[in-house]
């Protein structure tokens, strides 16, 4: 490799070698690594250089866009913080020494409950306590040192920001994607707003931990159903750059099933009521009807009941409106249910089935309504045998389900003969509903058929009678978007008496939240915002009269749909995103942040991305090309709180330890997706070996533009190893990896200086500088002051990747392990290009191995060359 002139021809401008001369005044600094101070020292440099602005004029580096989840500013930043976006800065920083233009930018995802609850709790309005945390985890955000374009910095509960939520929601509504509807939704008694289902985590608000009841609201949601197929089948763009646990995770929420639709009259009413059912071929079993005891169609038939029944159906569902769907649908409760005295009428085979109203079935699960085949479901069985309802099975689960049809053998009275080893098909009795695969009886033109063939006749069946058809249905329903609180964006919609909904006039955006002085936010089960008169109280946009605005906010996970878009032009009060810069630079293509946002938030990014392809805003359909989930920060094997005394606070460990051992310890704690125990790390450990490489970089005594090549050859070769394995250690996400190559670098140049060729080898120089380079990943300070005493102005940062020289990469000997009867016997340094018959006659002949035979038999010979020979004794 040549020397300075070639190293520096691909640097720009902001980072290049003092000139054919070490700076000879590092010498005079004190050899004591002194983190504060070179903290001190390096902060107001980068400032001033604004090294890591992306997109500037005229700069042609192929661009990257590395992306952490942006911070919620609930307080100071913590180790989970420091974990998370410590790893995301090892992303840009690798990419930029690739050569990549980086664009890596920071916001707050500001607007949200706790800022309303911390301003109830302390008498004061939520931008206060909003924006005094933004500005805490600022200043903390600058000592640790990510590489952020700061230029492109956001804030949700902006204006500017949040105009463009409203903006995204008239888009929709004009689609109509937005949409407004009355319905239960899913009620925290104690924030006193409802829940999307996926906020929602065993019955519990994610939020606060409440019990979650129903509630019946016209509320509005978003119609992410629409998208089911879409965000289900491109999962497969996704497959390998993905985390595959956040792949299932998806796929299994949106929870696509195929099956039909199919309709069934009802005695004495109009209109034939949809049943949706993965399993049409079991229509002959069902036996009775299920519909949810909260839905619309349950109360419309129990109104026609008779007044006992009326009585106790009301009493149950005032009982049910308590339990969470979680609860519903656990299959060990006892059922429950209240007939309704209707009937509905099977489309196949004209039977009248008596229909009940039951908790466990769900009122927005297909349409509310089931047909219930007890003899093949067993939450249907179990519902048959509490009632003492008819149970018919119509799946011979003991017949084989491919090759021709069997010929049943009968017994002597004409029966079915049934082997004694088979299981009986007698779910009624034995209280286990036969859910495998067989063939089809008691069925019609239906019977011998096996599943999938049974499935397709009875739908072609339903359609050719026009009482059914094919259909999917998903797990995922709409997106509930409004929210009963003050502190989010206000919904851009007019109710006018006369005109209905009137979107507010883009013109007129954004509609800002009033102030919250003189307005009570505690919660009361209707929006703060609704008593805001001289704010809710407007003239019409359509005819001039009297209307209110609508109170509710949205949902803050619309902020974080698409704010990785904002960052593109976060000043541009013009539009949301500039489509060509969204052209130029998404989608993000490293995504940093928590598993547990593997449903929320990542989910509707990805829909919202895709509304606006349709729009014609965005040419591609995934936000996030890869994403990396880091694990989380423990202490003792248990997650820090303060309630369980294993806190351990971020700025005190920073204070401590200083950032860059802070940095390194997580780095090098292990894989980022597992988790780390802080208990079994040391940021004591991580400043040593940060002293000892910062130390070097001063003993260095030749000149920048030595010769390389002229230096000690065994110290070359460690370093060009590492030169070419890092780059894929980076992007496997083998960080810990990298940084014990590192260690052993530093250490391999230690020897060198101490009892090898010295410190003015020209091995030892670039074994410095290439410390520094990757250093740079993960602990910028001391990097960046390495860079400063070998002789280069700053900013370490910048600095291309140096290439590996290959000559180097070749293995001039190997060592190979001789074993007799498995242990090692000894040792020898051989060419990587040996044959095996010539390292088996080498071992042969070693004094080690010699003595280890003796007179034994040798039985077999195992050679691996180059590095391995077992010689199997006997005797």
């Amino acid at each position: 490799m040549a020397g300075a002139t070639d190293r520096s021809s691909s640097e720009n401008t902001i980072v290049s070698p003092v000139a054919n001369q070490h700076d000879s005044a590092q010498h005079a600094e004190p050899d004591v690594y002194d983190f504060a101070a070179i903290q001190a020292k390096w902060l107001p440099v980068w400032d001033e250089l604004d090294p890591f602005r992306a997109g500037r004029e005229g700069d042609t580096r192929p661009r990257k866009y590395v992306l952490d989840m942006f911070p919620y500013p609930s307080g100071d930043l913590h180790m989970g913080h420091a974990e998370a976006f410590g790893f995301g800065d090892i992303a840009a920083r690798y990419w930029r020494h690739q050569g990549f233009d980086v664009l890596h930018p920071i916001g707050w995802d500001s607007f949200g409950l706790p800022a309303e609850n911390a301003a109830i709790k302390r008498g004061t309005d939520p931008r206060t306590w909003t924006y005094a945390n933004i500005e805490q985890q600022k200043r903390s955000f600058r000592q640790y040192a990510p590489s952020f374009d700061w230029s492109r910095e956001l804030h949700t509960s902006d204006p500017e920001y949040y105009k463009w939520n409203q903006w995204l929601f008239l888009k929709m509504y004009e689609q109509g994607i937005a949409y407004r509807k009355a319905g239960q939704v899913n009620w925290c008694p104690n924030d006193q707003t409802v829940l999307a289902n996926e906020q929602v985590v065993d019955g519990h608000c994610e939020r606060c931990g409440a019990v979650v009841t129903k509630k019946a609201l016209t509320q509005w949601y978003f119609r992410v159903t629409d998208y089911g197929d879409r965000l289900l089948d491109d999962l497969n763009q996704l497959e390998g750059a993905w985390p595959s646990k956040v792949v299932s995770m998806q796929r299994n929420w949106i929870g696509r099933s195929s099956g039909a639709d199919v309709e069934f009259e009802i005695e004495g009413r109009e209109g034939r009521v949809p049943v949706f059912t993965t399993r049409p071929d079991t229509l002959y079993g069902a036996t009775f009807m299920v519909v949810a005891v909260d839905s619309d169609l349950a109360a419309e038939l129990a109104s026609g009941a008779s007044d006992e029944v009326r009585r106790r159906f009301d009493d149950y569902l005032d009982s049910v409106r308590a339990e969470s769907d979680i609860d519903r649908l656990a299959t060990d409760r006892p059922k429950s249910g209240v007939f309704l005295e209707r009937y509905a009428i099977n489309p196949l085979n004209g039977e009248r089935l008596p229909i009940w109203a039951s908790d466990y079935v769900l009122a927005d699960y297909g349409h509310g309504a089931i047909m219930a085949v007890p003899a093949h479901d067993q939450r249907d069985l179990d519902f048959a045998r509490a009632f003492e309802l008819p149970v018919r099975v119509v799946v011979d689960t003991n017949a084989p389900v491919t090759g021709v049809i069997p010929v049943i053998p009968l017994d002597e009275d004409g029966n079915p003969y049934v082997p004694d080893d088979l299981p009986p098909l007698d779910p009624a009795s034995t209280g286990v509903a036969l859910t495998g695969d067989g063939r089809l009886i008691n069925s019609g033109p239906l019977d011998g058929l096996s599943k999938q063939n049974a499935i397709r006749r009875a739908i072609e069946i339903l359609e050719e009678r026009g009482t059914g058809r094919a259909a999917k249905n998903f797990r995922l329903r709409d997106w509930l978007i409004s929210r009963q609180r003050f502190w989010g964006t206000p919904i851009p919609i007019i109710h006018c008496a006369d005109c209905g909904e009137v979107p507010v006039p883009q013109e007129d955006l954004p509609v800002r939240l009033p102030d919250a002085a003189g307005l009570d936010l505690k919660p009361k089960g209707q929006s703060p915002l609704g008593a805001a008169e001289d704010w809710v109280n407007v003239a019409c946009p359509n005819c001039g009269g009297a209307a209110k605005r609508d109170s509710d906010t949205m949902d803050t996970f619309v902020d974080s749909s698409w704010y990785y878009l904002r960052y593109l032009n976060a000043a541009d009060d013009t539009q949301a995103f500039d489509p060509a810069q969204a052209e130029k630079w998404a989608p993000v293509d490293q995504y940093v942040g928590g598993v547990e946002h593997a449903i929320l938030h990542l989910l509707y990014a990805r829909f919202v991305t895709k509304v606006l392809f349709d729009l014609g805003y965005l040419s591609f359909t995934e936000p996030f090309t890869s994403l990396l989930n880091q694990g989380m920060v423990l202490m003792d094997g248990s997650k820090m709180s303060k309630s369980k005394g294993n806190l351990v606070e971020f700025a005190s460990e920073l204070a401590a330890h200083g950032t860059d051992a802070l940095r390194v310890t997580l780095a090098f704690a292990g894989p980022p997706e597992d988790d780390i125990d802080w208990a079994d790390v040391s940021p004591t450990g991580s400043a040593k070996f940060l002293a000892r490489a910062w130390r070097i970089s001063g003993e260095v005594t030749s000149n920048p533009d030595v010769e390389w090549k002229s230096g000690d050859a065994s110290l070359r070769r460690i370093t060009h190893r590492l030169l070419a394995d890092a780059p894929a250690l980076a992007e496997a996400y083998k960080f810990n990896v990298i940084v014990a190559r590192l260690m052993e670098l530093v250490n391999a140049t230690r020897k060198a200086i101490d009892s090898g060729p010295g410190a003015g080898d020209a091995a030892v120089r670039e074994a410095a500088e290439v410390t520094a380079m990757i250093l740079d990943l993960f602990a910028p300070y001391t990097a960046e002051d390495m860079w400063q005493r070998l002789g280069y102005k700053p900013t370490v940062a910048l600095v291309p990747w140096r290439k590996a020289d290959r000559a180097l990469l070749v293995e001039e000997s190997v060592t190979a392990i001789l074993q007799v009867d498995g242990k090692v016997r000894d040792r020898v340094e051989v060419s990587p290009k040996i044959s095996a018959d010539e390292l088996e006659r080498i071992a042969r002949s070693t004094a080690g191995v010699v003595r280890a035979v003796g007179d034994r038999e040798i039985v077999n010979v195992i050679v691996r060359a180059p590095k391995l020979v077992n010689i199997a004794t006997r005797g």
